[in-house]
């Protein structure tokens, strides 16, 4: 007997079982494919994140938009200073106000990365609207489980 078959005599805890389950393989196939760029999917979410915003954000917006806490953002922010993908910028010489911006090499990454086939070619097996269906389902879990938070 597998853990499947095991798992999958309640219905809630087999969910949540093939929930992280599909989150997992789809981040370990978004890492192998991001190795070459050397960074990890959480560092190419931070790109994608500060390339949309117009390349700009404090490190109170990237932590909201990231859904990670100010000191996890902020080590991680460091380690991609430090590999050259973003900088800190002050907004103006007597602001204390510091952002994060992405460097060249942040949006040549960013823009590669993003070019990436892992999810798309994964979600490619569900057609539009089961994805709009599975979008609205898991819009339902998240609003649920905030309210535990």
């Amino acid at each position: 007997m597998d853990i499947d078959e095991i798992i999958s005599r309640n219905s809630s805890v087999y969910s949540r079982h093939l929930i992280e389950r599909v989150r997992h393989l789809m981040f370990w196939a978004r890492q192998k494919e991001l190795a070459p760029f050397l960074v990890s999917p959480r560092q190419a979410y931070v790109l994608f994140i500060l390339y949309n915003l117009g390349h700009k954000a404090t490190l109170v917006e990237l932590s909201k938009y990231t859904n990670r806490g100010i000191s996890a953002i902020s080590t991680q922010l460091t380690r991609m200073e430090n590999d050259g993908l973003v900088k800190k910028v002050q907004e103006s010489p007597k602001s204390h106000l510091l952002k994060f911006e992405l460097t060249e090499k942040g949006i040549d990454v960013q823009k590669r990365s993003n070019d990436m086939l892992s999810d798309k070619t994964i979600m490619s097996v569900l057609s539009e609207k089961e994805r709009q269906q599975l979008i609205s389902i898991l819009l339902k879990l998240k609003n649920r489980a905030e309210k535990y938070l």
